[in-house]
Order: C-alpha cells, then sequence, then structure tokens
C-alpha cells in the first residue's frame, strides 16, 4: 500500500499545494469528483489518459487515510 502512496505528491508550487497524482496537474480530488459522480474506474481512465488504474487505487486510500482519525468533540 505505500507504493501506491508514492504515487501521491504535494508540491506547494503546483495545484495550490493540494495532493496530485505523480507530479501531474491532476489532483487527488478530480478523482475523487469523477468517482462521485459515477464515473467508473474504466471510464475515469477514458477521461484522463494520462492515468493508470494505480493512480485511482491511490487516489482512493489516500482519501480514506486522510479521513480515518478520531474527532474529537469538546
Amino acid at each position: 500500500m505505500q507504493n501506491l502512496l508514492e504515487r501521491v505528491t504535494v508540491n506547494p508550487r503546483q495545484c495550490g499545494g493540494r495532493p496530485c497524482i505523480r507530479g501531474m496537474r491532476i489532483r487527488v480530488s478530480d478523482v475523487l469528483d469523477l468517482f462521485a459522480v459515477g464515473l467508473s474506474a474504466d471510464e475515469i481512465l477514458e477521461e484522463m489518459p494520462d492515468l493508470e488504474a494505480d493512480d485511482l487505487k491511490a487516489s482512493l486510500l489516500y482519501a480514506s487515510r486522510k479521513l480515518n482519525h478520531p474527532v474529537l468533540l469538546a
């Protein structure tokens, strides 16, 4: 799984420092948005030919890791 996460890069001078895929200007949030509107993995790969199947997995894993933390209520 760590290899997948290495596909996600963060550069403060690119896309406002938002997480991107392999240094490209394709943000993790772009991939997630496409899943959210109902596109399949195959449709996303067709729509964005620079992406690979592992990039989609990396986006989902990255989002899962970022959301998997406790929420403390005061």
